[in-house]
């Protein structure tokens, strides 16, 4: 009895593709939300990686740039008011203010500083919100997937033990494939949240750093402004 519920057992398929076509239906949309979820975050985790480098490479050679010596009018009129990197646009931001504070007699307009200052300040909220625009996905997906696989497995298992209920059997070719097609819900939550988890933690701190590298530059910017305007 024990050999041949052995060779039933071995010939069930224990494959991903094999518990997924034996499970019930609705182990198999947690399934399929779980992969969905998992390619989703990858497509996140890979867009931001280039995103992010792009932005620190672009700050460097700004940054190159801005500290080189060359007047800063001079700077402005090479990039434009309308510029493509992050820098640049608080920058831009920042001297197209400059110059709207200027009458046509050439004295400035009261309250300079503080209108550069909000200028480049909302400058930087924009780029802010597009660096960490798809964060949160991360963050929900490595939150709530163990809870969803957890769900599918719950759901796994009830139905394996109706199923060896009606059957009124115990034989492991009975109990096996029912827990893991169970299992295998929790293990696809698992594998979707892990890598959501450490990279949503890993992104928002090189977000973080990127942020304060604009912020930093803002100031001494407008510090520079502030001592042109009192000189």
């Amino acid at each position: 009895m024990e050999s041949e519920t052995l060779a039933l057992a071995q010939e069930i398929d224990f494959s991903m593709w094999g518990l997924f076509a034996r499970a019930t239906f609705t182990v198999k949309i947690v399934m399929l939300m779980l992969v969905i979820a998992s390619f989703w975050s990858w497509s996140i985790i890979i867009r931001k990686h280039f995103m992010f480098r792009a932005a620190r490479t672009e700050a460097a050679s700004f940054d190159r740039s801005f500290w080189s010596g060359e007047p800063l009018d001079g700077l402005f009129d090479k990039i434009g008011p309308q510029p493509a990197g992050s820098s640049e646009k608080i920058f831009a931001s920042g001297m197209i203010e400059w110059r709207r504070s200027h009458r046509s007699d050439g004295g400035l307009i009261a309250g300079a500083t503080a209108r550069i200052d909000r200028s480049m300040d909302v400058a930087i909220n924009k780029e802010a919100e597009a660096l960490q625009k798809g964060l949160g996905v991360l963050a929900t997906v490595g939150s709530t997937a163990p809870f969803v696989g957890l769900f599918g497995t719950v759901w796994g298992i009830m139905n394996a033990f109706i199923e060896i209920a009606q059957q009124q059997n115990t034989n492991l070719a009975v109990v096996a494939p029912g827990i893991a097609e169970a299992l295998s819900a929790t293990g696809l939550g698992l594998l979707a949240a892990i890598p959501a988890v450490v990279m949503y933690n890993k992104l928002s701190a090189d977000s973080d750093r990127i942020i304060s590298g604009y912020e930093a530059f803002s100031d001494e910017f407008a510090t520079i402004l502030s001592r042109q305007l009192d000189s």
